[in-house]
């Protein structure tokens, strides 16, 4: 069974950055070669949004325009951990971030649909970013 359990989150201001992380269990990155792995979040009253996804099938990440440049997705074999660091936070930036994964999935390279639909999902971390 595929565990993710997410941290790092908290209150920041405009401007800041702040770094969350997703402890997997449950599969080991190095062992699976079609495994796809990201980031989405939501806000009270909003849709869920995709952030940045990364599938190994095809070794890319993905960012969404509305991230791009501002946030890097990031993963440590090693300790079977993906983070996402987000630098020039905007109050629109408030949201609970979850971490999604699932072991075998071939993602496209222009969405994280297929992962938000199939994947398994954290608890997710509340980010907020005060003006």
């Amino acid at each position: 069974e595929v565990k993710l359990v997410e941290s790092g989150g908290g209150l920041v201001q405009a401007g800041e950055s702040l770094k969350v992380s997703c402890q997997v269990s449950g599969f080991s990155f190095g062992a699976y070669r079609n495994y796809a792995i990201g980031w989405f979040r939501q806000a009270p009253g909003l849709q869920r949004e995709e952030i940045s996804c990364f599938g190994k099938s095809h070794d890319s990440t993905y960012y969404a325009d509305s991230v791009k440049g501002r946030f890097t997705f990031s993963s440590d074999n090693a300790k079977n951990t993906v983070y996402l660091q987000m630098n020039s936070l905007k109050p629109e930036d408030t949201a609970v971030y979850y971490c999604v994964a699932d072991t075998n999935l071939v993602l496209g390279y222009d969405s994280c649909d297929a992962l938000a639909n199939f994947g398994s999902w954290g608890q997710g971390t509340q980010v907020t970013v005060s003006s």
